[in-house]
């Protein structure tokens, strides 16, 4: 299964959840691997402590041209719909702005356009805490994180369960992780703000037809308001996590709770068992 951890905004908990369920998984026997798909914010090595055995370089192909073949004709300009090419006097490249689809290069008649990697970041591969391990590292300053995403995941194992620790928010980044995934849980807290953007979630799930479960983070504060909301959509809550300041403890320590609260094991394993029942 690829298993996608999502949350409509930052700070509810997300990678929290994720580590714990991959060392919960691991130590229950099953091949887990833990993918760290917020490529400009990793931190779940913070938690999981990995060995990293492998580093690649990442990139997406944008355009080199010849300006002795180009005829200045703007077939590749008109072809590009993020205006990463232009012609002028002489064709311009802006790197920055390709995604790489390589759609000018078809549309030159000449052959003056050819292709060259452009690094954007590296993925780092390992092993944590009994299960395989990668991540993403988006290079400072680049504006698209879909391409080095995209890379994170072609790591995960064809077999086992891969588990994607997706960025926060329903941006592109988001989408990048949860449209071919399995199942994705959403992780919230009940508040306001958090029912605002599980909301969001929902809806962007709902657009890409994916299926989908909620846990509830810190569930004994704030109100009833995302349970009331998650039984009018039909959405199944797979797991209700209380406040506890033993896990902050934890986690501001950089400690896995399952580590250090053997009940934490429990609940995950009984989260990874109601996941398995709805996902059929």
């Amino acid at each position: 299964m690829n298993l996608a951890i999502a949350s409509g905004k930052g700070g509810t908990g997300k990678t929290t959840v994720a580590v714990n369920l991959v060392c919960a998984l691991a130590d229950a026997g099953y091949e887990a691997q833990y993918l760290d798909c917020d490529v400009e914010e990793p931190n779940g090595h913070i938690f999981l402590k990995p060995e990293i055995e492998t580093t690649e370089t990442a990139g997406i192909p944008v355009p080199v041209v010849d300006e002795s073949k180009c005829t200045g004709c703007r077939r590749c300009a008109e072809a590009c719909q993020f205006h990463a090419i232009a012609v002028l006097e002489k064709p311009l490249v802006f790197a920055e702005l390709c995604h790489g689809c390589g759609g000018c290069a078809l549309a030159c008649p000449t052959g003056a356009i050819r292709e060259q990697d452009r690094s954007i970041g590296v993925v780092e591969c390992g092993h944590a805490e009994g299960a395989r391990f990668a991540q993403g590292r988006l290079r400072v300053g680049e504006p698209m994180a879909p391409p080095l995403i995209r890379a994170v995941k072609r790591k995960a194992s064809p077999s086992g369960i891969s588990v994607f620790d997706a960025p926060p928010g329903t941006s592109c980044p988001m989408v990048a992780v949860v449209r071919d995934a399995d199942f994705t849980v959403l992780v919230t807290e009940p508040t306001p703000f958090g029912l605002h953007d599980l909301k969001l979630a929902v809806a962007t799930l709902r657009k890409l037809d994916r299926p989908m479960g909620i846990v509830v983070n810190r569930a004994d504060v704030g109100d009833d308001r995302v349970r009331a909301y998650a039984a009018a959509q039909g959405i199944p809550i797979l797991a209700e996590i209380p406040d506890d300041r033993r896990v902050a403890e934890a986690y501001s320590r950089g400690e896995i709770a399952v580590r250090v609260l053997p009940e934490w094991n429990d609940k995950m394993v009984a989260l990874w068992q109601r996941i398995s029942f709805c996902s059929r």
